[in-house]
């Protein structure tokens, strides 16, 4: 952190000279970092970062500590297909990233299924009863199927029966987006589901078809490791801090931006605001802002025209907090995370981090466990006091078998505002007005990361568009163009050999 003298002095060191390369980057999570990385350390272009958080660096990709247990903010593997981001993770922390194996499963009353589902997996590991049941249902579905399917709820169940879709597909999906699954769109299952057909599934398990290879290589099909840095995600972003400020730039840490300044044509400041309510400019020749679209276009003063304003407005987001408990208790699970299936457990997800990092966890006869809430801000779950969040976490741990109360040992609460971006069935041309109106008006700023691009991505996605974003500064021409980056859906759990899907992170549209 920078007191307010230091935060004068970062002003001073941004001349308003045009056609100049130095930059100020809105917000310091790995897509910020990531430009001020490209652009302050490795090509020695001033940057001033302003970053709300007064303590933590890397957004939702931040490491947590209390009481020596370190814990991150939904789970960050480290894997990409990019060989340059792989190079760069290795680049800032070398030794400090560890090769991770890679476990997740799905929890449902009491049994552990494979995810990424496997449907024969999943039907033989129901049990004998539960099994017929759930292949009578199927076969009612291909006799008797829904017609015109236009809901989640309606095409799965045409796929895999009610049954089987009760169990894997309802619970989890309405916990995650919060509105029930005959109200979520058939397009969003046909594409995120595709590829698992009940009927092959069973053939392939039973006669197992050869593996595919490439280049005479097997491909694997799962990914089964990952990187993972030593003491969690936010090791890779402080680093990058560290590395910045050890340059002579700067990082302004609780200010928040009140205000983006403009004469129409391009971003003439940004007023920021400290935690003692002091209010200052801060003006460059470019900006890069990582802030929600929403929130971007609403700061803009004067205002931007009424349809600009009502396309932000209308993007939507999805929040969620992480209860993180400890456990007197060294041996819970083998995964690094679970999902849980159970409709009478709130929860949607639980980490295990010290199977993240052994180095996460100080006591190696403990345990830390983060139950994961899906939930919109302001909402009764969101708004419920911490030790009442912490008490239902750690009666749903004893409701699943995982510890007794007795083992409870404590517990944090971490609030992550605008965690999922939403893409509902207008999101596309809403974006589309406020992307046509920043790219002729605002022309020194660009937008890149998740919220940044209301893009449902991953952190390695995130940072590519940051890269693009330095890149063209330093080129002084728009030569990249960071929405080509691909951000699809599959890669974190497949490698195919013909894996050609650009059809974009999908995420569910409510029925029209």
């Amino acid at each position: 952190m920078h007191n307010s003298q230091d935060f004068v002095e970062t002003l001073a060191k941004v001349p308003r000279v045009k056609g100049d390369k130095k930059t100020v980057i809105l917000g310091a999570g790995p897509a910020g970092l990531t430009a001020a990385y490209e652009l302050g350390v490795r090509n020695s272009v001033p940057v001033l970062l302003l970053e709300k958080d007064p303590v933590y660096v890397g957004g939702i990709s931040r490491t947590v500590e209390h009481h020596g247990y370190r814990f991150d903010i939904g789970g960050h593997r480290f894997f990409s297909k990019n060989d340059e981001i792989e190079a760069l993770w290795t680049e800032v922390l070398g030794n400090e990233m560890l090769l991770r194996p890679r476990l997740s499963r799905i929890f449902y009353r009491g049994k552990y299924f494979d995810y990424p589902l496997k449907a024969a997996n999943a039907l033989f590991g129901l049990g004998p009863i539960e099994t017929a049941r759930c292949l009578a249902s199927y076969m009612m579905a291909r006799i008797h199927p829904v017609k015109d399917p236009k809901t989640f709820q309606d095409w799965v169940s045409n796929q895999f029966g009610t049954r089987l879709f009760s169990i894997f597909f309802k619970t989890y999906t309405e916990k995650v987006w919060g509105m029930p699954s005959n109200e979520l769109s058939a397009d969003w299952a046909a594409q995120r589901i595709k590829g698992l057909n009940l009927t092959e599934a069973i053939k392939n398990a039973l006669f197992p078809a050869p593996k595919q290879k490439k280049n005479g290589e097997i491909i694997k099909t799962l990914i089964d490791e990952f990187r993972y840095p030593r003491l969690g995600p936010g090791q890779m972003w402080e680093r990058v801090r560290d590395m910045l400020l050890q340059r002579g730039h700067r990082i302004a840490m609780g200010r928040e931006v009140i205000k983006i300044l403009h004469n129409e044509t391009s971003v003439t400041g940004v007023v920021v605001r400290d935690s003692s309510g002091a209010q200052q400019v801060v003006s460059s020749a470019n900006y890069i802002s990582t802030l929600p679209i929403r929130e971007l276009i609403q700061k803009c003063d004067p205002p931007l025209p009424a349809n600009v304003i009502a396309a932000a407005e209308d993007l939507q987001y999805r929040d969620f907090l992480t209860v993180a408990v400890i456990i007197d208790k060294k041996d819970v699970f083998p995964d690094n995370w679970i999902y849980l299936h159970d409709p009478d457990v709130i929860a949607g997800r639980i980490q295990n981090f010290k199977n993240w990092s052994p180095f996460m966890t100080p006591d190696p006869t403990k345990t830390c466990l983060g139950l994961e809430y899906f939930c919109f801000e302001n909402d009764g779950l969101w708004s419920s006091p911490d030790n009442k969040l912490i008490d239902l976490a750690g009666k749903e741990l004893v409701k699943l078998k995982m510890c007794r109360p007795e083992q409870l040992l404590g517990g944090f609460v971490v609030r992550q505002q605008k965690a999922y971006p939403v893409y509902d069935d207008v999101y596309k041309q809403r974006l589309a007005v406020i992307r046509t109106y920043v790219e002729q008006h605002l022309t020194n700023l660009q937008l890149v990361g998740r919220n940044g691009m209301h893009h449902y991505n991953n952190q390695d996605h995130s940072m590519m568009t940051a890269l693009l974003a330095a890149r063209n500064i330093l080129a002084n021409s728009k030569v990249f163009d960071p929405w080509n980056v691909n951000t699809d859906a599959e890669y974190h759990e497949t490698v195919s050999a013909n894996d050609d899907d650009k059809s974009g992170r999908l995420v569910p549209q409510r029925v029209h």
